[in-house]
């Protein structure tokens, strides 16, 4: 395992998990009654290209493995068996997510894989190496107990369903809980309108600001099927001035996990443009800084980059 113990130790990006709505079904399943069917592990969770950054935003609060396979592999099936064992009996510490590259091969392709299964962790967004192939139980045990170590050295030392017995969560404002139980219906103009309230009654809510970015984003790019993606990537890669495509491909590759390409995309932008077309190019980057998580390295490098553009 490559101990990425000298990560820089960001402070939790805030992101509101709990309206994160790829994720209701390992909310679900870790929150069931004892001896309700799960189907797998409570902590662990199928991951395409549409839920991976949801799920990145997990590594804010425990450390998340990621286990790229293929679902026409027995390897990656009797793998995926011991991950789930192993984070159930981790009770909460670690998520796992469970990757088909076959149907997602830009996740794959992002982490740099070139062997199935491989298996990499996050920590606060930043990838820690573990292990390709099949392993002896044991053995992968150890690693995951060197990931905790790893995790806890940065601050990160959550627990997905670690809370006692007989304690309550901690409910929600009610906007919030509003724009939370309208995302799992799949209502994003209701949720929309909950946190545009809550952040009218309180401009400093910080958790309604960025559910507000990451509902606008869905909403966004629920209106983007494959081929208009296609025709919105060919007009960008065509015409440096198409805002409109820019900013539609900026949205894709975040929801893609390609975060870095971008804000990239959008500050070149920006420092190609001088006139009143650079303002939405600026607000939609600082909106997308917000669904990352403003502690998210980066954010930071990409705000650097940012403010050199603009002056």
């Amino acid at each position: 395992m490559s101990q990425n113990s000298s990560m820089p130790a960001n402070p939790a990006a805030g992101i509101n998990l709990r309206g994160a709505v790829d994720l209701s079904a390992l909310k679900a399943r870790a929150t069931a009654p004892a001896g309700a069917p799960t189907g797998g592990s409570p902590y662990a969770v199928d991951v395409n290209e549409q839920s991976f950054q949801e799920f990145v935003g997990l590594s804010q609060t425990v450390p998340v493995v990621v286990s790229l396979g293929s679902s026409r592999s027995t390897q990656s099936a009797a793998l995926n068996g011991v991950l789930e064992k192993l984070v159930t009996d981790y009770a909460g510490r670690i998520a796992l997510g469970r990757v088909d590259a076959d149907t997602s091969p830009q996740i794959a392709q992002a982490f740099g894989v070139a062997a199935l299964p491989t298996v990499v962790a996050l920590v606060k967004g930043q990838p820690v190496p573990l292990f390709e192939g099949e392993l002896p139980e044991e053995q992968i045990k150890s690693f995951l107990d060197e990931l905790l170590k790893v995790a806890a050295s940065n601050g990160v030392t959550g627990n997905l369903g670690g809370l006692p017995d007989d304690a309550e969560p901690a409910p929600l404002p009610p906007l919030h809980q509003a724009a939370y139980d309208a995302i799992e219906a799949g209502d994003l103009a209701t949720a929309q309108a909950a946190y545009e309230k809550a952040l009218a009654e309180m401009p400093s809510d910080t958790d309604a600001k960025v559910g507000l970015a990451q509902v606008n984003l869905m909403r966004r790019t629920a209106e983007i099927d494959t081929v208009a993606a296609d025709a919105f990537r060919t007009r960008a890669a065509g015409d440096p001035d198409d805002l409109d495509a820019h900013l539609a491909v900026a949205d894709l590759d975040v929801t893609g996990g390609h975060v870095e390409d971008a804000f990239a995309r959008l500050v070149k932008y920006i420092s190609l443009h001088f006139g009143a077309e650079r303002e939405p190019a600026r607000v939609r980057l600082l909106e997308l800084y917000d669904v990352i998580g403003v502690g998210d390295p980066r954010v930071s490098t990409s705000r650097q980059a940012l403010a050199r553009a603009l002056f």
